[in-house]
């Protein structure tokens, strides 16, 4: 079968948005072909908010998920192969899914870790401030 990982990060990611929240993605930024801005990345991961409003022409594909944002500013054409997100999950309440069961997929972050900032907006100059309420992920069985 084909891997589950693009259809569920699709449809997660319309959930969250239908639902007025906000996607982010867990990436893995050391898996091969992942373009994404290095001054955002802390231990090998970058949160990223992909939500209609911080991103332009959003595609979530079989292979991988591409937009357009701004960081910092300076204009970006984001790639990355769907084998490394992480997770997607909503900014509000932390309800999403973490992956890692897939064959080649990465490892999920551990529970006890608290997740990175996050970029509120891709037109923002710095990532949100560590004082906001962060939301956190669980494995649900």
């Amino acid at each position: 079968m084909t891997p589950s990982r693009p259809y569920l990060v699709r449809a997660l990611n319309e959930w969250i948005v239908d639902n007025d929240m906000t996607p982010y993605l867990v990436v893995d930024a050391g898996i091969q072909g992942v373009s994404v801005p290095d001054d955002y990345v802390t231990n090998g991961q970058i949160i990223l908010n992909v939500s209609p409003g911080a991103v332009n022409d959003l595609l979530i594909e079989d292979e991988a998920v591409e937009f357009k944002a701004r960081f910092g500013g300076v204009p970006m054409e984001v790639y990355i192969p769907v084998v490394a997100i992480m997770a997607i999950y909503a900014k509000e309440n932390g309800q999403g899914m973490v992956f890692g069961a897939e064959p080649g997929a990465p490892e999920p972050p551990p529970l006890d870790e608290k997740p990175r900032p996050a970029l509120t907006t891709a037109s923002d100059t710095t990532p949100a401030s560590s004082s906001a309420a962060k939301p956190s992920l669980k494995i649900v069985k």
